[in-house]
């Protein structure tokens, strides 16, 4: 650690030390007018790398600040549509303003010989941010997580969210088309960077939006990357397996075949570590990191350890994508996925509810259950997943989406327990072992038809989608039940047994059919008015059947009618709307305003009684966004919506299951349906002179309606339940988020600094009494990342998490918990050939219970070594070096505090070997970038 200080105050010494030297101009076209977003750069004569970069301001300004060199150097300006400009400095010593700039039209003259000018480092198209990833040097064996990191305004978080300029990243394209999945995590994790030429960032767009190149409306960002054209043909990989002590074990394989549109790529993997998917990391391979990944907003803060967080997982997974353009114009997408697992765990849980009387009043009755289980959970699933795209014409898209997916899923467990109450008085204990079985199988598809008439601006869509989903579900339980309570008011605990050994079989079906048509018409240039009319229909049964355990033929035989039941819910909704879509230079608005029309029928048959619902709900629909554009990279955007939900038909059918020999639950025919008010406020703002930028966003959801459970709990601790309808809880965050890029000659060094915040109003009921919770929640987090050239990676980062409750009508009054996270991830890759990777965690929560552990620490760490020609590596790999990893919890709600304590996954060694295959097509050979990125400036 004292080493590692060292070097980073002797960096910031250096950085702070080296001379700057500011270059400034103003670049305008050939009648003066000021040119926004051009990229000025310089670069060296000695080996045209580049040494730094800008982009000229609204008004066309531009500063650069840079390293002062004796060395000869070249300012250029690029822009499209403009010639580019370029002046030689025979040194870069002072200080010096260029005044105007003017650029030159680029010629058009078929008789003229055009030389291809020089791709600048970046360049901002339209609505599209792109990256020349030449200008970004990176190791030769770095993957494309890295080439993003080096990429201003670019951040990845310790779960692997990537923002950009503060907007989320919700879509990784390759080549315009997704590799496996739409978020791109496969292909940050495995696609080298040396084959992308291009990283391209815009906002993500609706196929609605592409075909008419309308503005994006929402909030996410897309990533397309392009692969170069001399490397779009050729195979990639890598195959790792490893074996370490406690017999863990961990292998994975992915190949890559490209040329020109066609993709193909298998994958491969198979592990007893927790790691489930898919997941090849350069320094750790499948292993999880010691970042902590549970959250910590709200009540409920969790101290456990990485992968799962509960129990041993043992997963395999085989896959594979293939992507092509079968003819011209017609493209496919087909990805096919079959995982297994297999998770064995043992829990030990202690849980206190608090019980206020019969008056409201705050009491000390309480209750306090624990319990101890073993469970052994087994799964597996196959997933095809496919997209056919037509474009019929320049005007015309058909986009076909067919998905299926068939699985099953068995799970045993063994469960003893008890609860006693504030006086240690026994109330209940039972014992049980039960089976779950369940096949699962479901279809969807999503068929879009998009037409742009010959009125510019006017556009027609259909839409038709189908959901259809089955499980087949076979329950076996046999458990003994013990009640102790005074039941003739004597004084006199009685006991009552219940005693089942029964099987339940249940055989549910969803299914959902939407179909919509769209009519959107030009007012003006700027302004559409559009109409639009969409149906639903969703139906969903559940049939359930019981039987009890015959001693006398050993068979489940006798039919049980607790168990028996039939339960049908058909909802039917028609939404006609209407909106318009207002864009101009600067400001966008858009907004959609109708009725969703419903009607509702439930049915359900159950001891005999048949039960019959049916309801009809006219209810609001609203939705708004809007947008203030001040500049290209300065943005504000807003967004309203107005949702409604319906219970379900177990919430509101007044039938009572009486299955559960601990909680009988009754629905409530008067509920209302759910509505709430949805606000996003977002802004954006980033420097590029300065590489440097913030983002503040806010959200709040206020409930007219919300369903809450309503509980009643006897002095045997059964509880009763149905359900009520509550208004007025809400819940609002805060946030923002500052990010700053210093480079100096081989010395990157990136902070970013955020706070999130979150305030709250909850209700509900417990014992038949109404509480409040009011929440409050602080986290704030600063991530810091140093790069040495290609030799040396540096990243601590820290964070502080808050939570309050204050309690109204309750026992517990207020109740608050912190936590501190701080993590250090440090990779070298010195000396040559070596790869030595470390990632530390440290956790400390207040909130976990006294006897138990409040803090822990968990350290990572891996030794690589490369030979035969860097193809073959070599790796020693330890999970939680010190052997510290924990599962333990504690939750604290309006209600009650509970403690858990699972096993987690404790130290290994690991060792391996992995192989990396590369065979692309013919290409000049020569080092990407020169002197830029990691191992310079970009």
């Amino acid at each position: 650690m004292q080493k590692i200080v060292t070097i980073l105050l002797l960096t910031f010494t250096t950085l702070g030390f080296s001379q700057t030297i500011t270059l400034k101009g103003k670049v305008t076209d050939p009648e003066n007018i000021p040119l926004e977003s051009a990229t000025v750069y310089l670069t060296s004569v000695k080996d045209s790398s580049v040494i730094d970069y800008t982009i000229t301001s609204k008004n066309g300004n531009w500063e650069l600040k840079t390293r002062s060199t004796t060395q000869p150097a070249v300012l250029k300006i690029s822009f499209i549509s403009f010639a580019d400009y370029k002046q030689q400095l025979e040194t870069v010593t002072t200080d010096k303003d260029f005044g105007t700039l003017k650029l030159a039209e680029k010629s058009t003259n078929l008789n003229e010989v055009v030389i291809e000018s020089e791709t600048p480092p970046i360049r901002i198209k339209k609505d599209t941010l792109e990256f020349n990833a030449a200008s970004f040097k990176v190791r030769p064996d770095a993957n494309v997580e890295t080439l993003l990191k080096q990429l201003p305004g670019v951040d990845i978080d310790a779960d692997g969210t990537i923002t950009v300029n503060g907007k989320e990243v919700n879509q990784i394209l390759v080549n315009g088309k997704p590799f496996f999945d739409a978020d791109g995590k496969i292909a940050l994790k495995n696609l080298p960077a040396q084959i992308i030429n291009k990283v391209q960032v815009s906002d993500t767009k609706t196929k609605e939006e592409e075909l008419l190149n309308k503005r994006a409306s929402g909030n996410n960002t897309s990533i397309n990357l392009t692969i170069d054209d001399k490397k779009n043909k050729g195979v990639f990989g890598k195959i790792m397996g490893g074996y370490g002590t406690n017999d863990r074990y961990e292998s994975s394989a992915m190949i890559n075949y490209f040329k020109g549109k066609q993709r193909i790529s298998i994958l491969a993997s198979a592990n007893n570590i927790n790691s489930t998917g898919f997941s090849m990391d350069e320094i750790f391979d499948s292993m999880g990191g010691g970042r902590n990944m549970a959250g910590g907003v709200g009540n409920a803060v969790r101290q456990a350890g990485t992968g799962t967080g509960q129990g041993i997982t043992q997963s395999n997974m085989i896959g594979g994508s293939y992507n092509d353009e079968w003819f011209k114009n017609f493209t496919s997408n087909i990805n096919y996925f079959y995982n297994s697992a297999n998770t064995a765990n043992e829990n030990r849980t202690r849980e206190t509810t608090f019980l206020p009387d019969e008056n409201g009043l705050a009491a000390n009755r309480s209750l306090t259950t624990t319990s101890s289980s073993k469970t052994d959970n087994s799964r597996f699933v196959h997933n095809a997943n496919t997209q056919f795209e037509w474009k019929i014409d320049s005007t015309a898209t058909l986009v076909m989406q067919p998905k299926f997916t068939s699985g099953n899923s068995r799970q045993t467990s063994a469960l003893s327990q008890n609860t006693v109450d504030q006086d240690g008085n026994l109330s209940n204990e039972s014992e049980s072992n039960t089976l779950n079985d369940t096949d699962n199988r479901s279809f969807a598809n999503t068929i879009q038809y998009r037409k742009r008439l010959s009125k510019k601006g006017s556009m027609v869509s259909a839409v038709f989608s189908n959901t259809n989903n089955l499980d087949d579900t076979s329950t076996f339980n046999n458990q003994s039940t013990i009640f102790y309570e005074d039941t003739n008011d004597d004084g006199i605990i009685d006991q009552r047994a219940d005693i089942r050994n029964q099987v339940r079989y249940n055989k549910q079906s969803t299914d959902s059919y939407n179909g919509s048509l769209e009519y959107l018409m030009p007012v003006t240039d700027s302004l559409r008015l559009s109409v639009k009319a969409n149906y639903n229909n969703s139906a969903n049964t559940q049939n359930r059947v019981g039987y009890d355990y015959d001693d006398a033929t050993g068979q489940y035989s006798i039919l049980n009618d607790a168990l028996t039941n039939y339960l049908s819910s058909t909802t039917g909704t028609f939404n006609p709307t209407a909106g318009f879509d207002l864009n101009l230079n600067k400001y966008d608005l858009s907004g959609d305003f109708g009725q969703r029309i419903i009607k509702f029928d439930n049915h359900s048959t159950y001891l005999g009684d048949n039960y019959d619902l049916a309801k009809n709900y006219v209810l609001p629909y609203a939705s708004l966004q809007g947008g203030i554009h001040f500049s290209k990279s300065k943005t504000l955007r807003l967004n309203y919506n107005y949702n409604t939900s319906l219970p379900s038909a177990t919430q509101i059918l007044p039938v009572e299951d009486i299955s559960n020999p601990l909680n009988t639950i009754k629905g409530n025919p008067d509920l209302d349906p759910n509505k709430s008010h949805n606000v996003n406020l977002n802004f954006r703002n980033f420097d590029f002179a300065t590489r440097s930028g913030y983002n503040i966003f806010a959200s709040a959801n206020f409930n007219d309606s919300q369903v809450v459970s309503f509980t009643t709990i006897d002095q045997s601790a059964k509880r009763t339940t149905t359900y009520q309808n509550i208004s007025g809880t809400y819940n609002m965050n805060l946030g923002g988020n500052w990010t700053k890029t210093i480079k100096r000659n081989a010395h990157s060094f990136r902070l970013t600094a955020g706070l999130t915040s979150s305030y709250g109003l909850a209700k509900g009921f417990t014992n038949a009494q109404l509480y409040e919770a009011k929440s409050l929640s602080l986290i704030p987090r600063i991530n810091i990342n140093y790069d040495y050239g290609e030799l040396l990676t540096i990243a601590p980062n820290y964070s502080y998490t808050y939570n309050q409750s204050n309690y109204t009508n309750y026992r517990v009054n207020q109740a608050s918990n912190y936590v501190h996270r701080i993590n250090l991830v440090t990779t070298s890759y010195w000396p040559k050939k070596v790869v030595f990777g470390n990632d530390f965690g440290y956790t400390y929560n207040s909130n976990i219970a006294d006897g138990f552990k409040k803090d822990f620490y968990l350290w990572n760490m891996s030794v690589g070594y490369n030979f035969l020609k860097d193809h073959l590596m070599f790796k020693v790999k330890v999970y939680d070096v010190l052997n510290q990893n924990l599962g333990t919890s504690r939750t604290i709600t309006a209600t009650s505090i509970r403690d858990e304590e699972n096993i987690v996954l404790k130290r290994y060694a690991m060792f391996s070997l992995t192989y990396s295959l590369k065979q692309f097509g013919p290409a000049k050979k020569a080092e990407r970038g020169g002197g830029g990125g990691r191992g310079g400036r970009p």
